[in-house]
């Protein structure tokens, strides 16, 4: 994932979180409302029937007008207009609350004319929770303008409706542990997007300044295998080419490493040329045949000339890996059999092996960088796990097609479809 994906995905993502976060705000804050209105109107029903039944015991008439009074969100005041028994009122307020299922706590106060004060009543749980403490009130408010008159008080307001907003408030947390989730996966993205470019450039520039030592060992060697003391000289000669076999190998190595920081980095651009990939093929089996005496490569070519549009160097790089990867999981006598055909206006190139296979649980991670295969019992595989990941990449950026098919101790064979034609758009 580059820089700018990332970024986008940040910024999308902040904007998602906001939206998220203010739509759960909002939905709280008007289900809120909603809950207290409900309550507010519950309330007022609950008390207009008592002050009725305690007018119906008293026998006397209620208020036309100003019956019931909020003082505050969970403080009310109800005018009866004529003395109040207290026992009876709190029969009637837990009847009464029973049945409308209002099953949360309230303290009373009955107002006394002789004395001029509020009586406190009692503080009633009508709570399931038995556990929870009682926290009665010292002092509840006068009304001034009322005569006869009781107050009732809900200590737990707040705690009633939030219960009854549970499944708001069990998905809003949900929603809040999901954005955490998000922003802690994003903060380890950043992270190993940091991680992985400090990684990336300590290669590079590692690969880069290989390089010189390189070619300087390639001069020397050359130099050495060419002076006459060396000539003449088996095991000198023999030390001489090991050098430089050994050299042009660590160099094929940076090479790849490079290609691959290329591709990754968006930098990687194709020299394309119009090539005989068929003569290229020759060439290369020819170099790779001579690395190792005891591989047998048997070559079925359908024609003599096809030319193809392609970067011929990294042409003969997806060979070579794909015909070294051939010899090196082989267990005894490497035998590989390339075969070329056309189909529907494109080139096949077929490389098959008869070495070790690879099962179907590792066949899909094959094209994964620095992803190695299992070689068992052959010990003698090198490399750093790129090779693949190499060949799928140069085979994508020409728009060729790279396919995969082994089983388990059958050999492995790999088909690229290459377009013999130049009607792609390269860059």
């Amino acid at each position: 994932m580059t820089s700018r994906s990332i970024k986008i995905l940040l910024f999308l993502g902040g904007l998602v979180i906001f939206g998220i976060i203010f739509s759960q705000f909002f939905y709280l804050y008007k289900n809120w409302d909603l809950k207290d209105e409900e309550f507010d109107q519950t309330v007022n029903i609950v008390l207009r029937n008592v002050a009725e039944k305690m007018a119906d015991f008293t026998k006397s008439e209620l208020p036309k007008q100003d019956l019931i009074k909020r003082r505050s969100s969970n403080i009310y005041a109800v005018n009866t207009n004529s003395a109040i028994d207290a026992n009876v009122l709190e029969d009637y307020l837990v009847q009464e609350f029973g049945r409308h299922s209002l099953n949360t706590d309230f303290e009373y106060a009955v107002y006394d004319c002789f004395s001029d004060n509020l009586v406190y009543g009692n503080y009633c749980s009508l709570d399931v929770d038995e556990n929870q403490e009682e926290t009665p009130s010292e002092i509840l408010p006068r009304f001034d303008d009322l005569v006869y008159y009781f107050v009732v008080k809900f200590p737990s307001r707040e705690s009633y409706l939030l219960s009854n907003m549970r499944s708001s408030v069990m998905f809003s947390l949900i929603t809040s542990l999901s954005i955490l989730f998000f922003l802690y996966a994003m903060f380890v993205i950043v992270r190993q997007k940091k991680l992985s470019e400090l990684q990336k450039d300590f290669i590079n520039n590692m690969t880069h300044e290989f390089k010189t030592p390189i070619s300087s060992i390639k001069i020397a060697s050359d130099v050495l295998a060419s002076t006459p003391e060396v000539l003449n000289n088996p095991r000198y000669l023999k030390y001489a080419e090991i050098i430089k076999d050994q050299n042009n190998r660590l160099n094929n190595q940076v090479e790849k490493v490079l290609n691959i920081a290329k591709i990754e980095n968006n930098n990687f651009k194709l020299n394309l040329e119009e090539v005989d990939v068929v003569s290229e093929l020759r060439d290369i089996i020819k170099a790779e045949g001579a690395k190792t005496e005891n591989a047998i490569i048997t070559t079925y070519f359908h024609k003599e000339e096809v030319h193809i549009t392609a970067d011929k160097l990294h042409l003969a790089n997806v060979v070579s890996n794909i015909i070294d990867n051939a010899i090196k999981y082989s267990k005894d006598q490497p035998i590989i059999e390339i075969r070329t055909s056309e189909e529907n206006n494109r080139f096949m190139l077929s490389i098959k092996d008869h070495g070790i296979g690879i099962s179907k649980d590792q066949l899909k991670h094959i094209h994964e960088k620095f992803y190695r295969v299992s070689t068992g019992d052959v010990h003698n595989v090198k490399g750093f796990g790129l090779g693949l990941f190499y060949v799928k990449n140069i085979c994508s950026s020409h728009g060729w097609d790279f396919k995969v098919q082994s089983e388990k101790n059958n050999g492995t064979e790999v088909t690229i479809a290459m377009t013999t034609t130049n009607k792609l758009n390269y860059e």
